[in-house]
């Protein structure tokens, strides 16, 4: 790695440890500097300014998110994907949480540019491709899949905080609890059994 890769790594990783604990707009550029241990210039060799270090790292996490949820398509069972995709997120909350937080639990708002917003659609579309065959083979309900990758993705998200921020460990019981309720959230019903008939 040549020590320009190597300076943009270290910015790379100061900022995302910067704006996902202290959030954006407090974090200075002098402070990602110092954090880094590079002058501030090295900055602006780099990135056009802070907004730009952010997109970058928003759009290298989500991509990432993308990455999970493209590796378990397959055969598989709508269920089974979703639930791999929740604990590779989990556990990539567990080992880097920052990674996660910039993905997936901090919103950007006005912050993310084109490209950024681009980007979150993949990832909000390689989930809805899984609610779809879902929907396909009967086990999420009726309704369109956007609302219910929406709905996953809101019941996932508490087990991603919680382990984010320390409060989870990895294997604790919780997380399957929320990776079944997530499951739940979105899963047809079952069909009721009907009564017995009586002459």
């Amino acid at each position: 790695m040549s020590s320009g890769d190597a300076s943009r790594q270290r910015l790379l990783r100061a900022a995302i440890e910067l704006f996902t604990t202290r959030g954006y707009h407090l974090t200075t550029t002098p402070l990602i500097a110092r954090r880094a241990r590079l002058a501030e210039g090295t900055i602006y060799r780099h990135f056009t300014g802070k907004q730009d270090l952010l997109n970058e790292l928003y759009r290298g996490a989500v991509r990432w998110a993308i990455g999970q949820a493209e590796a378990v398509a397959g055969d598989a069972a709508p269920r089974a994907q979703l639930g791999a995709v929740a604990r590779a997120l989990v556990a990539c909350a567990a080992r880097d949480p920052a990674v996660v937080r910039m993905a997936l639990l901090i919103r950007h708002g006005d912050l993310l540019d084109d490209r950024s917003r681009a980007t979150q659609r993949e990832w909000r579309q390689a989930l809805e491709r899984v609610v779809a065959r879902g929907k396909a083979d009967g086990s999420v309900r009726v309704g369109g899949a956007e609302l219910w990758a929406g709905v996953w993705l809101s019941v996932t998200r508490h087990a991603l905080d919680r382990v984010s921020a320390g409060e989870w460990a990895e294997g604790h019981p919780a997380v399957e609890h929320v990776v079944e309720a997530a499951w739940r959230a979105i899963a047809a019903a079952a069909p009721r059994a009907e009564p017995p008939h009586v002459d």
